[in-house]
């Protein structure tokens, strides 16, 4: 069994063990430039969830405020708390649910804006569970003794799957879960490497487009209308620059907005940070992104994760959440 912290340590974009530790590491700050435009580094995962932040700076919304953003890809949000801990980054993009896991371990972050939501509509959200076409699997209750990629492990997507092999009257702890990036998961599945993958967006339509097949909308499963995932940087950085939290905040809260209205302008913003093809993200499902978290659903899913037993600690929703 793995350590309950090992996917805030693991997958490929591997950062310093030092920076889970509870002294939050470095403060780190940001850089400013003579024309007054402060540049903050931002921890992102290549999925169509952050499509409002590349927006937003296309569009002039965190110049605005004085900001402007350098992006660095990582395969997933419990990769991106640490970095974010250490002083890596000032900010960073993460389910919440990595979040919660982060501060039971007393790491110092803190969210300061919402980040994206589920659509809450069954067989239509922007996350699913596949399997290829010819599997024999066909509910997640089949997937007992099976193997289910999950972007990193203890996260919100091994968490949405456990909660539909629950739902669907199985053992979840009889599930074996394998860390790889969604990027990879349509490969890893088409090569049989996994038996099902818990994909979001692009990766869930290019499965589709391989002739995958969906079992499970495990994001819609926990709750309705989840709150994914939020921006949040170190508890020791929104004190010590509350000026610079304050800007990103509201200028990730217009570039939200403007996502929610302008749809196809999210599925072109995509191409410039993926790979992934304009025919395939004309397919995409998109998610929500609503102004404000949906407290019941962080709620829910901390429920959960108590019920799992992934916390030391139960995390305290007050102190994490804006």
């Amino acid at each position: 069994m793995r350590r309950l912290f090992a996917g805030l340590t693991a997958g490929a974009f591997l950062l310093v063990s030092t920076a889970c530790g509870s002294s939050g590491g470095s403060s780190s700050k940001a850089g400013e430039s003579s024309g007054g435009i402060t540049t903050v580094k931002v921890g992102l995962i290549p999925i169509v969830d952050v499509a409002p932040l590349y927006l937003g700076e296309k569009k002039g919304f965190y110049e605005k405020q004085g900001l402007k953003l350098s992006p660095t890809l990582a395969a997933g949000g419990a990769a991106i708390v640490p970095g974010v801990a250490s002083g890596q980054y000032q900010f960073g993009f993460s389910n919440v649910f990595s979040l919660m896991v982060a501060q039971s371990n007393n790491v110092p972050v803190k969210a300061i804006s919402n980040g994206v939501a589920s659509t809450g509509s069954q067989g239509q959200d922007f996350g699913a569970a596949l399997v290829k076409k010819d599997s024999s699997v066909k509910t997640a209750k089949d997937l007992e003794g099976k193997k289910v990629a999950v972007n990193t492990l203890k996260n919100i997507v091994e968490l949405s799957m456990r909660a539909s092999v629950k739902k669907a009257g199985g053992d979840p702890d009889k599930v074996s879960y394998v860390e790889i990036p969604f990027d990879q998961m349509p490969a890893a599945l088409d090569k049989g490497q996994v038996d099902a993958a818990m994909a979001v967006e692009p990766a869930l339509t290019t499965i589709k487009d391989q002739g995958g097949r969906e079992i499970a909308s495990p994001l819609v499963d926990v709750a309705p209308d989840l709150t994914v995932a939020m921006y949040f940087t170190s508890t020791r950085y929104a004190q010590q620059n509350p000026d610079v939290v304050k800007k990103f905040r509201t200028a990730t809260a217009e570039s939200l907005a403007y996502a929610n209205a302008h749809p196809d302008e999210v599925r072109q913003i995509v191409t410039t940070y993926t790979k992934v093809p304009a025919s395939v993200l004309a397919k995409v499902t998109l998610p929500k992104w609503p102004a404000e978290a949906n407290r019941a659903s962080i709620e829910a899913q901390e429920k959960l994760g108590q019920e799992f037993g992934f916390f030391k600690k139960t995390p305290d929703l007050d102190t994490l959440l804006p």
